[in-house]
């Protein structure tokens, strides 16, 4: 062989080697095998192919990559391979680290947490991985705590106390000096800040901050749910005094800059309980038989203005919180309930988007800008609901919110019964287009004066809740279509694709009810969803399949990069339509103003950062919403513990089954200790437990009696006791 042909051997075989370390250093924590490889670095002809097999053997045998199962690959971790992640705490005390860069998460046993707690950011060291084993590391270093703040119940001493942190995930007690103990005495609930934590020390130093009250009180839990998430219950004294000082009257000047519609037929359609009424709708016929309809948005931009204290206080907060007996505004009462709510026989603010549509609910013409309305009437969902259904203008005494009966203006019935119709056009052409059609049942109560669950009642979702529905949606897309076709910077309300091994977890489950989803593709997928969510109407297993429908799709975010709204099937959607307790509306205004008058493109990185705050305090409000509905569920099954249940077994776990109780909801455990008359065993792949004797299964989605053997308000635990199956 000539030295010219030697050379350029040896040339190509330190190009191959040094593409396969190319491949294996991009995704260290990936394996391939000599195929994947070969594709990556288009290798094709047959020479070069055996070249790499050669050449992984080789780097194998000398220890530079690691075989981790037969004829994968992957790049040997040095003995520095430090990642950052977050920390995922399991009920066992054992812990994983996500690392947005590997596949897959690194394993921490508690004896290497290094005082990390669940949710913090931390740097991790990622130990070399043996082969099958999965990857396992330490925590070096905590970077960022995700939580400052515990709540907890105080262990008082003679000359120290502890705070036994509520939440199950946090291992450790912390330790409080009787002078940061702020007059909280021994057994009291408490907010306690988290301090520093001395090597030689055993639990970390903290100072209460506030005491809650008794544990067990309806106002201490509720506040402690709050607490838990960081949510405020109350404004500070400047931010309520700012709110007090505003001039909210309605003058001429401010009038003649907007569009006047205070002539026009306008109403709101609420809730009953409603006191904050954020949205309008005005309707008129035009001379060319089109209809000129107006969505009239309060205008809280014009009272919330940038650089106050006020402002400062709506982004922090960024969401109102609706617990199950009170709502957390995100704005103060003088502009949430006041000011800015679209009251009747009153005159207010507003921004608009107003469309002439058609008769066959095609948008014709459409206006965005500054508005001031005076509505005419405001109704109850029930009230809407009964014109609907009857055509009549008479509402009945029994669903009035006005204490007697009494009659609406033609006019107003005509308006109605087109909004539905016109709705109702709009909503089968958003079926047809592949949106998704998510009517979870929404557990609520009928409290008493102190607070306490008397019964249980479901909120549906009627033809007045998707006629007001199917405006906002209209609304709010043709804002974020007006602008982003201009390619401007925008706040859009995005929602991925949804993830298929989910989908095709929730095929596994729902299939134990005889029902499947073609995942074929997208138009498959949303067209055999909304088939099933459409069969298991009624049926025992709705809200079991509801609730994995639903975790089975990407959660919407806000976001200035603009991906569409799976969901709805909307290339442009955002929110415009509820100021008064959402953030992120405030901003769409302002934004939708500024261009409107000629403004230059702000940056997008300003907002994207607002954007994240709002996605993130709207997740900890959710799961304030969802712990306080947890929590009036217990304490309504308090006073039926002799009482016999019918539930369906919503989960199942190794620890024990998940029941559901089909009359109210309400959803406890049954420990598999506690079931005597054999011993279960765990089996994931039938989603059962299986009697080791008597092969008796108890099985996802099976109807089983239940009574309530405990309940503990303070854990948010509901345990039952297994009566058997129905037959």
């Amino acid at each position: 062989m000539s030295k010219k042909k030697k050379r350029a051997k040896g040339q190509r075989k330190n190009e191959i080697t040094k593409g396969i370390f190319t491949v294996l250093e991009k995704e260290p924590s990936k394996s391939f095998n000599y195929k994947q490889i070969a594709s990556k670095l288009d290798i094709t002809d047959t020479q070069d192919r055996n070249e790499l097999i050669k050449r992984l053997g080789q780097l194998k045998a000398t220890d530079r990559i690691v075989e981790v199962e037969r004829g994968k690959y992957q790049k040997k971790p040095t003995l520095h391979t430090y990642f950052t992640g977050k920390v995922d705490l399991t009920s066992s005390g054992n812990a994983y680290v996500i690392v947005d860069e590997l596949d897959q998460d690194i394993f921490i046993p508690n004896n290497r947490l290094n005082k990390a707690f669940h949710g913090d950011t931390v740097e991790v060291f990622l130990k070399p991985s043996r082969k099958g084993k999965k990857p396992e590391g330490e925590i070096s270093k905590v970077l960022e705590r995700k939580k400052s703040s515990y709540v907890g119940i105080v262990d008082k001493q003679k000359r120290f106390a502890f705070v036994r942190p509520t939440d199950s995930r946090m291992y450790t007690d912390i330790f409080v000096p009787l002078e940061k103990l702020k007059k909280a005495e021994d057994g009291d609930k408490v907010l306690v800040n988290l301090g520093d934590w001395p090597d030689d020390a055993e639990s970390p130093y903290g100072e209460i901050v506030e005491v809650l009250g008794k544990p067990g009180e309806h106002n201490t839990e509720i506040h402690a749910i709050l607490a838990e998430y960081g949510l405020p219950y109350e404004f500070p004294y400047e931010v309520e005094q700012f709110a007090k000082t505003l001039d909210t009257s309605i003058k001429a000047s401010e009038i003649a800059k907007r569009r006047d519609m205070r002539e026009v037929l306008t109403f709101t359609i609420d809730p009953k309980d409603a006191k904050d009424f954020d949205d309008a709708l005005s309707f008129q016929k035009m001379e060319n038989g089109h209809y000129e309809i107006g969505i009239h948005i309060a205008d809280v931009s014009h009272y919330v203005e940038l650089g106050t204290v006020l402002e400062e206080e709506a982004y922090e907060r960024a969401t109102s919180v609706y617990l199950v007996d009170r709502v957390v505004p995100m704005l103060p009462e003088v502009l949430s309930n006041l000011a800015c709510s679209l009251r009747p026989n009153e005159e207010k603010y507003t921004f608009s988007a107003v469309f002439e549509m058609d008769e066959k609910g095609k948008v014709v013409d459409q206006w965005f800008g500054r508005t001031v309305i005076n509505s005419n009437e405001r109704f109850a969902y029930e009230e809407a609901q009964h014109i609907i259904e009857t055509g009549g203008a008479r509402i009945p005494e029994e669903i009035s919110i006005r204490g007697n009966a009494y009659s609406v203006s033609n006019e107003i019935v005509d308006a109605i019964l087109t909004f539905d119709r016109l709705a109702k056009i709009m909503r089968k052409a958003r079926m047809d287009a592949g949106a998704i059609s998510f009517d979870k049942i929404e557990v609520k109560f009928n409290l008493s004066e102190n607070g306490e669950p008397e019964s249980v009642y479901f909120k549906e979702a009627k033809d007045a809740n998707k006629l007001i529905e199917e405006f906002m949606l209209l609304a709010n897309r043709k804002v974020a279509e007006f602008i982003g076709k201009q390619k401007k910077t925008f706040v859009y309300r995005v929602h991925d694709k949804p993830d298929e091994e989910k989908l095709m977890a929730l095929n596994g489950v729902i299939s134990r009810f005889g029902h499947s989803i073609n995942l074929k593709d997208r138009k498959s997928i949303n067209k055999s969803l909304n088939q099933l969510l459409e069969d298991v109407k009624g049926k025992k297993e709705q809200n079991l399949v509801d609730t994995l429908a639903i975790r089975s799709m990407s959660k919407a975010i806000y976001a200035t990069e603009n991906i569409g709204h799976y969901g709805l099937g909307f290339d442009y959607y955002t929110h415009f339509t509820s100021p008064i307790r959402r953030y992120p509306d405030v901003m769409v205004h302002r934004l939708l103003q500024h261009y409107l008058d000629g403004g230059q493109q702000p940056k997008a990185v300003i907002y994207e950062e607002k954007c994240k705050h709002s996605s993130d305090m709207e997740l900890l409000a959710a799961n304030a919403e969802r712990d306080s509905v947890k929590y009036m569920q217990i304490k309504f099954m308090q006073d039926h513990k002799d009482q016999e249940f019918l539930g369906v077994i919503s989960g199942v776990t190794e620890w024990g089954i998940y029941v559901e109780i089909i009359e109210n909801k309400c959803e406890g455990m049954v420990r598999i200790r506690d079931i005597r008359d054999d011993y279960y065993i765990f089996d994931e792949r039938q989603y059962a437990i299986i009697g080791e004797r008597t092969k008796r299964m108890y099985q996802l989605g099976d109807e089983v009696y239940v009574m309530v053997k405990d309940t503990d308000l303070l854990k948010r635990h509901l345990d039952f006791s297994l009566i058997g199956k129905r037959e």
